[in-house]
């Protein structure tokens, strides 16, 4: 044993403390501080040289960007003055209105002449002026212009930024929204073409007749400083009179606000002539201005008053640099001394007016961040030294200083500790426990007394439990198993011996394996390997058959565990248990065997409804399309009646087969629980009666009578689906029609039970035997009526009977033969809806333009045929067969409606619909799904979508025309 060198205990816990933890402390933390004041600087100085080298580009894009907002809502107000334009215009051409008794009692003329509204009953303020003579004011003029109020309304209403919408003539009449008293605010003897938002508007100012926009002025109106979007109104070439809207500086300065503009500057709108039309508070210091409100409205309206001199940009010298680059460049950045600070001014141009939009920034506050940051972090740095310093000698010192108390508070009870250790690994039984101060040293100590104590426990308890658990095991499992690897042989319990009647409780492996299933050998071959081969396993488990003395084979399950290895780590002993689990096993193979019969079984009959329901439709919607085509046309026809009866017999097998697929669908849908259905209050009397009316026609056609017991029940309320209950209601009707006697009696009403509403459908037929009652609510199952000429698919009252399960009721029915039948569905009762919703109105119906351009996407070339005959007299059909086609067709035309399959060869229609949607050419171009595959969830993503309605193949041409109508916008 080599010689380590030994230290007294406080001298090793102080280097320890010292080498370990103090050096490599302040080693590291003073390589951080260095990194962290060195990283700071740098970054301040990169960030300084990235902010002067990409604030000039953010500030011109900005601007930019902000130019072109503005300029989206300048642009916005013209197209409400043009529109207002067209308006007045047609006002002022209709001779054949007529105010109505309002309009003309709400005028009155003043003393000095004056023609005006008095009272604002929601109508726009009326004013002409005295300085047209009462003799010459065209009055009817006057009224006949309160037809456009609601229009001025409406804009007033529609934008914020608007403050009001009038019109001034020629012969100063003026007609201004919202009302105030003109009267009050307005001269007597007003010349309104002397203002300029009329002359500015006239053909010397504006040949062209277009929108302008006027200079900011103090409106005679009341309503501050403005500056208004005006547009001429001409009877030929004469200048009838303006409108315009007009827009406070208050309002734009709000607009302002909401500017993106960055480093918190701000912005400024300045006119033509360089004249600061709308200046913020942050400008109004920088300007040294304030927004003007010295002018009386008096004096606004005996002459024009514009913003002064001091609000142009000439007048202050530091900025004539930036006037000259501005007169240079539509757009750009100029540094100029303003407010005694160095900015930045970016500018940009308004098109459609020629203002200007400035962008004000102080070229401090781009770097102030920046600074600030970097100063605080360096006497961050700085504080961070000192107190580190600081620290490390205080905490140096304490340190040293309590090395010298620990290392003589743990000498001696260590001392004490080993001591006892020591006594203990010779047998003995340690008595003294050394006195200590140190919880855990004499926690310590306690527990190596209490070691000795609980080793002799331990040695007594250790057999009996041995005993035991010999007990529990032999009683628990099928036998204990040990083997031994340098023998190669198991011993196993004498139980496991008795029961399959082995020669001896010890056997080689080759002997033990000889009862094994063969096809189980490999498994218990494992533990033979494991305890051979070198492995690192220590668990073992198999199951595998064990054959008895007769040759029956048992299922046993085998758990083990290697415990005991060599030197080397090879295994030398493994023990295990054996347990039969013969009946588990059987059971097993029992349900899962029956499990793959349910699920093969499952998978078949969705196979097969999904394929047969979507390969009948396709031909179906050919057949269906093509009959309805040919009882049209056979209609008008005298010397077709033979030809008209066949075609009606083709329509009607065909739609006897599509409601044989439906129902398919839909208890196909039912057993595999995909149904949604809404559950809401549904009003029983409304129910029955609107089934009743659905199935009126046919009772008359059979001779039957059709009776209706519901007169108390509009304020009864079941809890269902409406769709789904009306859907059982009729399917029960159905049968009561088709099974009925001749001229027999069908009856349809309801009883109120407890908790629940039963609705009931009943017939005098000829009722149900015993034998046919028990094969009800069976699949296609048609109680011996399958040769009879009464159609019916035998799966009807199956689906009513998941149908009223997913609805939380139930259904059932009561018959005697030769006398009839009661069918009936209970569900569960409901409080009725609050409230009710109407709706009033409606569209008149109108025609369908002759040349309507109908894109239609399907690939079946019969389907083609029939949606084009079936929209041949309301519109052009073009047709695509691929999604490609489609979109290559859209690109090329705007039709006015696409008619769309979804199984197309190159993909799903509904890529088309999602494309249309992106293009603003087609975003409102109505579509009409047509599919066979088109069930409740797909509609329901088609809409979701983009699309305005979806139809399911077969498609029934009358359907067909009225959807192509109202999408269409027209009806015919």
């Amino acid at each position: 044993m080599s010689s380590v060198p030994q230290k007294p205990l406080r001298r090793w816990i102080w280097q320890a403390f010292l080498q370990s933890a103090l050096i490599p402390l302040v080693l590291v933390e003073s390589v951080l501080i260095g990194v962290y004041l060195y990283t700071n600087e740098s970054i301040r100085e990169a960030q300084v040289g990235h902010l002067q080298s990409s604030a000039l580009q953010d500030l011109a894009s900005a601007v930019q960007r902000e130019g072109q907002v503005v300029d989206g809502r300048l642009r916005a107000i013209e197209t409400q003055v043009s529109i207002f334009r067209d308006a007045v215009d047609h006002a002022l051409r209709d001779q054949r209105f007529q105010p109505d008794a309002l309009e003309r009692s709400r005028h009155a003329q003043t003393p000095d002449g004056v023609f005006y509204s008095r009272s604002d009953d929601g109508r726009a303020a009326s004013f002409y002026a005295s300085s047209t003579p009462v003799a010459r004011q065209d009055r009817d003029k006057a009224l006949r212009l309160s037809q456009v109020d609601p229009l001025m309304r409406s804009i007033r209403a529609a934008d914020n930024r608007v403050a009001s919408v009038y019109f001034n003539s020629w012969d100063s009449y003026n007609r201004i929204y919202p009302f105030f008293m003109t009267p009050e605010q307005y001269p007597h003897d007003m010349v309104i073409p002397a203002y300029n938002f009329y002359y500015l508007a006239d053909a010397a100012h504006n040949p062209q007749r277009k929108v302008v926009w006027t200079d900011v002025y103090l409106d005679p109106a009341g309503q501050g400083w403005l500056m208004s979007a005006i547009a001429p109104v001409y009877r030929g070439d004469f200048l009838e009179g303006v409108v315009g809207l007009d827009v406070t500086i208050s309002q734009m300065l709000a607009e302002f606000a909401n500017l993106q503009v960055p480093w918190q500057g701000y912005a400024l709108l300045v006119g033509r002539d360089n004249r600061i039309m709308a200046l913020p508070e942050a400008g109004e210091r920088d300007f040294g201005l304030r927004e003007l409100t010295q002018y009386s409205y008096a004096e606004a309206v005996r002459r024009e008053v514009l913003k002064p001199e001091d609000f142009k940009l000439d007048r202050y010298p530091s900025l004539h640099p930036l006037l000259e680059a501005m007169a240079e460049g539509r757009s750009g950045v100029e540094e100029v001394q303003l407010g005694g600070r160095s900015q930045l001014v970016a500018w940009s141009e308004i098109p459609q007016t020629g203002w200007r939009l400035l962008l004000v920034v102080d070229e401090a506050s781009i770097f102030r961040e920046t600074n600030h940051l970097a100063e605080q972090y360096l006497t961050i740095g700085y504080l961070l030294i000192a107190g580190l310093v600081f620290f490390y000698l205080l905490f140096g010192t304490w340190m040293w200083l309590r090395a010298r108390q620990l290392s003589g508070q743990l000498a001696t009870p260590i001392a004490g500790i080993v001591g006892m250790m020591r006594r203990l690994a010779r047998g003995e039984q340690p008595t003294d426990v050394p006195p200590t101060g140190i919880r855990e040293l004499a926690s310590m100590a306690q527990e190596v007394r209490n070691a000795g104590d609980q080793l002799q426990a331990s040695e007594e308890r250790r057999v009996e439990v041995q005993r035991t658990l010999e007990l529990v095991l032999e009683s628990t499992t099928e036998s204990l198993w040990e083997v031994e690897a340098g023998s190669l042989c198991i011993c196993i319990s004498q139980r496991f011996v008795t029961r399959f009647g082995l020669r001896d409780s010890c056997l080689p492996f080759a002997e033990f394996n000889q009862r094994v299933h063969p096809d189980d050998l490999q498994r218990i071959r494992h533990l033979r390997l494991s305890l051979v081969a070198d492995s690192d396993e220590d668990f073992f488990e198999a199951e595998y058959r064990y054959a008895n003395a007769e040759g029956t084979y048992a299922w046993l399950l085998s758990r083990g565990k290697v415990i005991e290895r060599d030197e080397q780590g090879r295994a030398v002993r493994a023990a295990g248990t054996h347990v039969d689990i013969t009946r588990l096993k059987l059971a097993q193979e029992e349900l899962r065997r029956t499990s793959l019969e349910a699920q093969s079984a499952s998978q078949a009959k969705s196979r097969f409804l999904s394929s047969m329901s979507h390969e009948l439709r396709t031909p179906l919607n050919a057949i269906h399309g093509f009959a309805q085509l040919i009882e049209l046309e056979t209609q008008e026809r005298e010397d077709a009646r033979q030809e008209l009866e066949y075609a009606r017999e083709i329509v009607s097998a065909s739609r006897h087969l599509t409601a044989l697929v439906d129902d398919i669908l839909d208890l196909s849908s039912i057993e595999s629980r995909r149904q949604h259905l809404q559950l809401k209050p549904v009003e029983v009397a409304g129910l029955l009666n609107g089934c009743a009316e659905l199935v009126q026609p046919e009772a008359q056609q059979r001779g039957q009578q059709l009776r209706v017991a519901a007169a108390a029940g509009h304020d009864l309320y079941v809890l269902a689906d409406a769709r789904r209950v009306r859907q059982v209601l009729l399917n029960l009707l159905s049968n009561a029609m088709k099974y009925n006697s001749p001229q027999g009696l069908v009856s349809l009403g309801y009883e109120v039970r407890p908790g629940c509403v039963r609705l009931w459908v009943e017939d005098g037929g000829p009722g149900l035997s015993t034998e046919q009652q028990a094969q009800l609510f069976q699949p296609f199952q048609r109680l011996g009526r399958e040769s009879s000429n009464i159609p019916g698919t035998g799966i009807g009252l199956v689906l009513c009977k998941e149908l009223a399960a997913l609805m939380d009721g139930e259904i059932g029915f009561n018959s005697e033969p030769d006398v009839g039948s009661r069918f009936w569905i209970d569900l569960p009762s409901a409080a009725g809806p609050q409230g009710s919703e109407t709706s009033a109105g409606g569209n008149q119906p109108l025609l369908v333009a002759p040349l309507a351009q109908v894109l239609c996407v399907e690939d079946h070339p019969a389907c083609l045929r029939v949606l084009q005959q079936g929209l041949r007299q309301m519109a052009e059909v073009q047709s695509a067969g691929s999604v490609r086609r489609a979109r290559e067709l859209l690109v090329s035309g705007e039709p006015a409606l696409v008619v769309l399959d979804l199984d197309l060869p190159d993909g799903n229609g509904l890529e088309v619909l999602d494309w249309m949607r992106t293009q603003p050419r087609l975003v409102d171009v109505p579509v009409l799904v047509v599919s066979a595959a088109c069930d409740e969830a797909l509609a329901a993503e088609a809409r979701q979508r983009g699309a305005q309605a979806c139809l399911l193949k077969p498609v029934d041409l009358q359907q067909l025309r009225q959807l192509a109508l109202s999408l269409l916008g027209q009806s015919g």
